[in-house]
């Protein structure tokens, strides 16, 4: 095969035939391959979290990324609190939280409460937080909000 044409052959009757091609074509394997990595790129930031919040919108910065997947703490206006994407009696929070602890390296963890919840609310989830052994912890809100510097 020179330069990547096939080589013809004339059979016993006289007619060409084409000889089997050796190469792969990797190009409709390349186009699935970016096709899902666009997928994947827009879906991962909606797979985070899915509780729907009304987050307080404040100045604020950005938080720096960690290496290990955040660990997510919703508190809705209305309902049970959420961890990650599992709904959790308030009983049993510090007992789940210990467990999650015991297999994180990190002691970071975000809280998102809904702008409708009460403060004594928020205050009393991250005691809680605290007392689990969370001492990173994250208020996590959206920005645009209120600048108070004049």
């Amino acid at each position: 095969m020179a330069g990547g044409v096939a080589r013809r052959k004339l059979s016993r009757h006289g007619r060409q035939r084409h000889a089997p091609m050796a190469e792969i074509n990797v190009t409709p394997f390349v186009d699935v391959m970016l096709v899902l990595l666009i997928i994947f790129m827009v879906a991962a930031p909606l797979l985070t979290v899915g509780v729907p919040l009304e987050l307080p919108r404040t100045a604020a910065e950005a938080v720096t990324a960690e290496p290990e997947e955040p660990l997510t703490i919703s508190l809705p206006a209305e309902g049970p609190l959420v961890l990650m994407t599992t709904e959790v009696p308030a009983g049993e929070l510090v007992s789940r939280l210990r467990a999650v602890a015991a297999e994180r390296q990190s002691s970071r963890i975000y809280l998102r409460a809904d702008g409708a919840v009460a403060y004594a609310r928020v205050m009393e989830v991250m005691g809680a937080l605290n007392a689990a052994g969370f001492r990173d912890i994250v208020l996590v809100t959206d920005s645009g909000g209120p600048r108070m510097d004049g």
